[in-house]
């Protein structure tokens, strides 16, 4: 990251406000044509905006230009999220208008908010009864739910604080405190903020939390186990985890190919089926992950404790015993219930450090056992990633940040997370025990909780389409109704070469669909595998957790398939809402701490990329990955966003995904995660 003089050029003196990424579409122009249809009525869901207007997709619709438009006079109260009923005329030039004429559904129940003190304005259809008895109000943090909400004083809090209150109903009157975060400029309490409106909670149910100190003190015990407490098995994680699910042991065969062992921590016979802390589970459905914090998915005296693969400490596992020829092929798989012993606590930098400098290591001792496995197990690990490049699994992580923090908890550095080979061999271990099992219970008819990945819209593709062949790319091996695998790692490889990597990796991730699970296979795109499926962190992820029983009831027991197939699918469900609201709270717990750092560089000059682009301005992103917002208002001269080819097209310059960009830091809200640059 590229830093200059503080201030080096004057500042635009026009300011526009921060915005987020996703403010709303602006309202439609008035209709030129008077014509009209007959009066009809739909039901559909409100989305809110900041303005006060709204739209409602109708069911069954699809796309922007089937949306109703709702004047900010006629939403009847309905707040963002609401399912309603619309009245409306259908036009015949440009987008319909509507009026909401009931709410069937109120999402919201609650809000989340700064709250503070002298009036009370707008809610729903309050009385001025209810202003007066007030004093309080809410502005809510989610832009897209407009007003203040009068709030009943209450002694746990005090004016400027952050705080929870339960909504009366759309139809007004005074709301109530239920939760009170702390002052609404501590980073803290704005965290939990953010955790509480993505639905998270910290604190486990109480009879959840006896299970599992209970089941962690089971003695391991037979129990038809195979014993492989002998074998030269061992862990590799990062130098600060301590949910350590997977472990991994390589022998050769006689053919020259290879037996995998990949030993993953057995959660499901720790957590009984019914039991509070499997509903607990499927309620958190994921562990989320955030700069210097974990709120995990099992209480710690399992997620740390007993299922936890920690050295030298005899473990139950499920074992995923995997044969592989010679060139890294899969050719069967079998899965046992095992006691295993993890003999070294691998570290992903001290192992790097080990394939770098081999016994010359500083690290050489505490790996002397393994050492020659690990090298085998790195020539396997090249065969593999070898066989997926060519099945066409495209590499599109984006980069990890990586935050040093001050005695206070404050960023004052953000770096990289480094991916060595150490990273990589485990990666491609899992995956390849991942496609192993799915493949597995699926030739034997037993329902599993499938990771799937679709093939790429074919108008996102389009879009990225054009953009590669803005950058002279070639372009024509896409077929956009039947995208093939291999078409796109030769177009990332050539991009590669031609020095605009970046620029393609970033559009083709926005052309992407988003993996979820479910509980018919589809392939995955993404990774070019047909047959897929999460087994390797069942401490962490309600989708392995779910597979881990599946196999241990149906595969390695006696129940019936039928019976775990409704299972499956609600398994699925589940873990695909809880990734989500995870992937939403580390996102704008990440904004928050990337904004903190920023604010101490206000007025810096730092080289950026573009990252997004849209009708009101455009977003950059700095080699550390922070991000902020440059307006349209701030760009010099007028700017066009065509859609179709991701583009904001001026009259001589035209801004795409990725090109380079020199940027100012303007101005930070840093508690609400935003960040304003202006352009150099």
């Amino acid at each position: 990251m590229k830093q200059s003089k503080k201030n080096g050029a004057s500042r635009r003196s026009r300011r526009a406000p921060l915005a987020k990424r996703n403010t709303p579409r602006r309202a439609p122009l008035a209709r030129s044509s008077p014509q009209r249809g007959k009066t009809k009525v739909c039901e559909g869901v409100f989305s809110g905006t900041p303005r006060g207007f709204g739209f409602v997709l109708p069911d069954g619709e699809t796309g922007r230009e089937a949306d109703l438009f709702i004047p900010a006079g006629k939403t009847d109260g309905a707040l963002d999220g609401d399912r309603v009923s619309v009245r409306y005329r259908p036009g015949f030039e440009s987008r319909t208008e509507g009026e909401v004429i009931s709410i069937l559904e109120e999402k919201r129940k609650t809000l989340i908010g700064v709250l503070v003190a002298g009036r009370a304005l707008s809610f729903g259809r309050h009385s001025s009864r209810d202003r007066f008895r007030s004093g309080w109000y809410l502005i809510p943090d989610d832009r897209n739910v407009p007003g203040e909400f009068p709030v009943c004083p209450s002694p746990d809090a005090d004016p400027g604080d952050r705080v929870e209150i339960v909504l009366p109903g759309r139809r007004g009157g005074v709301c109530k405190i239920s939760r009170v975060f702390g002052r609404s400029t501590d980073r803290r309490a704005n965290c939990d903020a953010i955790l509480a409106s993505c639905g998270i909670e910290p604190e486990f149910d109480p009879e959840a939390v006896r299970e599992a100190e209970f089941a962690a003190k089971e003695p391991i015990g037979e129990d038809g186990r195979l014993d492989l407490s002998d074998e030269l098995i061992f862990t590799i994680d990062g130098a600060d985890a301590k949910d350590l699910d997977d472990a991994i042991s390589l022998k050769n065969l006689p053919d020259g190919g290879f037996l995998l062992g990949v030993h993953i921590a057995d959660v499901s016979s720790y957590v009984r089926p019914g039991s509070s802390l499997e509903k607990d589970a499927f309620r958190r459905g994921t562990s989320v992950y955030f700069v210097d914090r974990v709120v995990p998915m099992l209480p710690v005296g399992l997620s740390n404790g007993a299922c936890s693969l920690n050295a030298n400490e005899p473990k139950r596992a499920l074992s995923a015993l995997i044969r592989l020829s010679p060139d890294g092929a899969i050719l069967d798989c079998e899965v046992k219930k095992t006691v295993i012993v993890s003999r070294v606590r691998g570290v992903y930098t001290e192992v790097n450090s080990l394939f770098d400098l081999g016994e010359s290591s500083p690290f050489y001792p505490k790996y002397r056992a393994v050492y020659t496995i690990l090298c085998r197990m790195r020539e396997l690990y090249r065969l593999l990633e070898t066989r997926a490049a060519a099945r066409g699994s495209l590499s599109l992580d984006r980069p990890e940040p990586v935050f040093s923090l001050d005695d206070a908890g404050d960023p004052v550095g953000i770096s990289l997370r480094e991916r060595g080979d150490a990273e990589k061999l485990i990666e491609q271990f899992m995956l390849t025990a991942n496609e192993a099992v799915a493949t597995l219970l699926h030739e034997r008819g037993i329902p599993c909780v499938y990771r799937i990945h679709e093939d790429p819209d074919p108008l996102k593709l389009a879009i990225f389409k054009n953009a590669a062949a803005h950058l002279g790319l070639d372009v024509s091996g896409i077929d956009l109704a039947n995208p093939g695998k291999s078409v796109f790692s030769a177009l990332l490889s050539e991009a590669e070469e031609k020095g605009v990597s970046e620029q393609i990796s970033l559009a083709l991730l926005r052309a992407m669909a988003k993996a979820r699970y479910e509980d018919a296979p589809h392939r995955h795109f993404g990774l070019g595998i047909d047959l897929y499926c999460h087994f390797t962190s069942p401490i962490r992820r309600l989708s392995d957790l779910a597979t881990h029983r599946i196999i241990s009831e149906v595969l390695l027991g006696a129940s019936s398939p039928r019976r775990f197939s409704g299972y499956a699918k609600i398994a699925a469900k589940a873990a695909t809402e809880a990734e989500l609201r995870a992937l939403d709270a580390e996102r704008k717990i990440e904004a928050v701490y990337k904004a903190l750092y920023l604010e101490k560089h206000i007025g810096e000059v730092f080289d950026a990329r573009v990252s997004s682009l849209a009708s009101f301005g455009l977003f950059a992103e700095l080699g550390n990955t922070c991000e902020g917002m440059i307006p349209l208002s701030d760009l010099p001269g007028t700017y066009i966003y065509n859609e179709q080819e991701a583009a904001l097209v001026g009259g001589k310059i035209t801004f795409r995904l990725g090109d380079p960009v020199s940027v100012r830091v303007e101005e930070v809200d840093a508690l609400a995660g935003r960040v304003r640059f202006s352009l150099v």
